[in-house]
């Protein structure tokens, strides 16, 4: 008989496994307030975990979200131990690096804004850029009145740096 027609038994089964998220292979470089993030979301998951696993009937737990968060409580637990705390005042004043906010002005005369931050931190709506991103590579090292061009899937785009700061958390 055909295994197609054979009834699997219910509950975990191999292959039910969740793959992990995958971690980058990057040194996770954070600022202050990206570690403190990382720490909240760790705690928070904590506290999720807690309260699907005190329900107190095995059969009301939710498994799957369980398992769910499991796995995100392991993801956060490793970027917390694998993070490295830059900080700002180690940073040379005059060159963009980590966790610089640089202003500067592109071709079209427009102005912009970037942070650069730990990968976990990024969120370009909010003008925070990874360090590892094209464009925070691109800035990197550069000083107040050097133009950098930014390569782009539209095009390339000149940048003339107009300040650096480092700012205090």
């Amino acid at each position: 008989m055909s295994r197609a027609f054979v009834k699997e038994s219910d509950g975990d089964q191999p292959g039910d496994e969740l793959p992990e998220r995958p971690q980058s292979p990057h040194p996770n470089y954070v600022t202050a307030s990206g570690l403190k993030a990382l720490q909240e979301q760790h705690a928070k998951l904590q506290d999720e975990k807690r309260h699907l696993t005190e329900s107190g009937e095995p059969e009301m737990l939710d498994k799957e979200h369980l398992k769910l968060v499991e796995r995100d409580l392991r993801y956060f637990k490793e970027r917390i131990e694998r993070a490295v705390l830059i900080d700002p005042a180690s940073q040379p004043a005059d060159k963009v690096g980590f966790g610089a906010l640089v202003e500067c002005v592109d071709d079209n005369d427009e102005k912009h804004k970037f942070r650069i931050v730990g990968e976990d931190e990024a969120d370009p709506k909010q003008n925070r850029i990874s360090w590892v991103s094209p464009l925070a590579k691109t800035l990197n090292g550069a000083a107040v009145g050097d133009t950098v061009t930014w390569k782009r899937p539209t095009g390339d785009l000149g940048l003339e740096i107009l300040s650096i700061k480092y700012p205090k958390e």
